[in-house]
């Protein structure tokens, strides 16, 4: 071992502790990773940076854009709902229809969009058939796991590999080299799981063995929103006049939260929820979305959410006239502008441990939370105080954009439901338009006119010239840290190879194993990686492992394909944790999971994956 060995090797450990324990966040960490091998002398600045120009990176980028079009336009919704009419209420075709389409639609797009769409209408359909929720779920994340390794662009880590052949001065895999592997390993999974598996897995009620809900009316009707809505008119002599939101008492000391600001735009009021006294009228009033600067004036009608205890409260004290709301009131909670959406915390959210408050939720995400939930207990906990944990859920309430802009952040948010298709409703020109885009990248891809770069970003390109996004919208919908996570790791690929360790762990791994034949190598392979990645992300671990498997396959002197391949796929087989795939933590708080509920069935799933893969792969690509 050299110093140099030692070095890398140093970081490389302190950068996976630091992916395990989530102590900073994986895209600091891979910043990180690049500065420290610059300051070590370890790589030189074009080494380093050599991840931010890579094909991987933007290929990555310009998918997350084709599949943000799939889902906004109202194509993938449009999809699912097909698919689910024919699903039918009997639980092992439930499971097998469910798997087959989920695994359709995330080998072109991402799994984790693709459950979130199918998810609502997953559990709805559960509970009309009378099957508990938790009998389909983990399916439709096993399903979308595996459609990730049916196509080249179904899933990072296919990209990772096929760039890295390419890189080594081979021939790269096509769009449909993982095709023949990835429809065996659909159907015997599917086949497992309708015989085997769903007999491992839980029937559990949901939360409080209610009736889902996703729509944002639904929602209003859950949290019985109008029966703690009121209209607050702050008079002349109010305290609250010509004061900033954020510097009345309003929600510190009488715990009420403003959720639309009415202004009469030349002076008169039209009272929103009705006024009976026959107050002046007029025909233009202006409904603000409150931000803690904006200044309170006479004769402002405020929708406001709290208990009739804190509005007798405030009324008296701030001098207010009081309007209870009436069943009209719930169109001032979901329009074209603003709406209200459920959020779930997964498990690596940064919010966990920390309160509403604490965190300063209104102030860094523009909206405000409503309700606060959790798993096992019966109610609403205290909203500002209370210390949020895995599976919480908050309803929050806000512009449709701000609610939008939590879903890339899929490691602090889930955002359930369907807000896209309020703020962008079903728009049947732009998901047609966003089909054939799709289908004809789809075609340059597979007959080879164009690399797998070109074809996703000319069609990322289409997408934004067309309109079907903005140029704005396109940006929101790049996942950066996944991005930022490939390009600065990627040099510690480079770094490995260059100090050689890599070639030192494949020498040990061909001289451990290789005498047993390459089967054995790539079944250690598979093995190494399947671990890894229920730890560490499919991107990360990719990178990590797969100059290992080129380089055991060159020491052995053998064709490097199946060995690629089988990091590859083994990337995605996420299924025995449920932090290993966003897909599993998306899950998890809809179908009351446990983490061996995961353990029971994914296990099994990843021996016989393999099995199939030391079965196939060596047919396709010959050793």
């Amino acid at each position: 071992m050299t110093p140099d060995m030692y070095i890398t090797l140093g970081i490389l450990i302190l950068a996976i502790t630091s992916f395990v324990t989530e102590k900073l966040r994986v895209d600091i960490v891979a910043f990180l990773v690049v500065v420290a091998l610059m300051l070590t002398g370890i790589l030189d600045t074009s080494e380093a940076l050599s991840g931010f120009s890579n094909p991987a990176v933007l290929t990555v980028a310009a998918l997350f854009i084709v599949g943000g079009a799939v889902f906004q336009s109202g194509l993938a919704a449009a999809i699912g709902t097909r698919i689910l009419a024919i699903a039918g209420k009997q639980e092992s075709r439930l499971i097998a229809v469910l798997m087959v389409a989920v695994a359709l639609l995330s080998s072109l797009m991402s799994d984790t969009g693709t459950v979130a769409v199918l998810l609502p209408a997953v559990v709805i359909l559960s509970h009309d058939a009378k099957i508990s929720p938790s009998r389909l779920l983990i399916p439709l994340s096993y399903g979308a796991l595996l459609g990730g390794a049916m196509t080249l662009i179904g899933t990072t880590p296919n990209i990772i590999v096929s760039d890295l052949l390419s890189e080594s001065g081979m021939e790269p895999f096509s769009f449909f080299s993982f095709t023949p592997i990835g429809v065996a390993m659909l159907i015997v999974g599917v086949a497992f799981m309708v015989l085997v598996g769903r007999r491992l897995l839980p029937t559990r009620e949901t939360r409080q063995d209610e009736p889902p809900v996703q729509t944002p009316d639904e929602l209003i009707d859950h949290y019985r929103l109008p029966d703690n809505l009121y209209g607050l008119r702050v008079r002349r002599t109010s305290l609250l006049t010509g004061r900033p939101l954020d510097q009345t008492p309003l929600r510190s000391e009488y715990h009420l939260t403003v959720l639309e600001i009415q202004r009469a735009s030349y002076g008169r009021r039209i009272f929103a929820f009705g006024d009976s006294n026959g107050a002046g009228h007029s025909n233009t009033v202006e409904a603000l979305q409150p931000t803690p600067e904006t200044i309170l004036r006479t004769d402002d009608l405020l929708l406001v959410q709290g208990t009739s205890r804190d509005i007798a409260r405030a009324t008296a004290a701030l001098n207010l006239a009081v309007q209870p709301a009436n069943s009209s009131s719930d169109s001032y909670l979901i329009s074209k502008e603003a709406g209200i959406a459920e959020i779930i915390i997964p498990p690596r959210s940064k919010l966990i441990g920390r309160s509403i408050a604490d965190c300063r939720f209104g102030t860094t995400y523009k909206l405000t939370v409503l309700a606060l939930q959790r798993p096992g207990e019966s109610g609403s906990l205290a909203i500002a105080t209370t210390p949020l944990e895995f599976g919480d859920t908050l309803l929050v309430q806000g512009a449709w954009e701000d609610i939008l802009a939590l879903k890339p952040q899929r490691r602090d948010f889930i955002v359930t439901g369907q807000p896209e298709s309020m703020l962008v409703s079903q728009n049947r020109k732009k998901a047609i338009l966003t089909a054939v885009v799709l289908v004809g990248m789809m075609l340059l891809m597979a007959t080879n006119l164009l690399s797998v770069t070109a074809a996703s970003m000319l069609a990322a390109l289409t997408i934004v010239l067309s309109g079907v996004l903005t140029m704005d919208e396109a940006y929101q919908s790049i996942d950066w840290r996944s991005i930022l996570l490939i390009a600065g790791m990627l040099p510690m690929s480079i770094a490995l190879q260059k100090v050689h360790l890599v070639d030192m762990v494949a020498v040990s791994i061909s001289d451990g194993l290789g005498t047993l034949g390459p089967h054995a190598v790539m079944a250690g392979l598979f093995l190494l990686t399947s671990l890894c990645t229920q730890v560490l992300s499919n991107t990360a671990t990719t990178v990590l492992v797969s100059p290992i498997a080129m380089a055991t396959a060159l020491a052995l002197h053998v064709q490097p394909q199946a060995f690629m391949m089988a990091v590859g796929i083994a990337a995605s087989m996420a299924f025995a944790s449920p932090v290993a795939s966003p897909v599993n933590t998306l899950v998890m708080g809809a179908g009351n999971y446990r983490f061996s509920d995961f353990m029971k069935a994914g296990i099994p799933m990843i021996v016989i994956m393999l099995a199939i893969c030391l079965a196939i792969l060596p047919l396709l690509f010959p050793f």
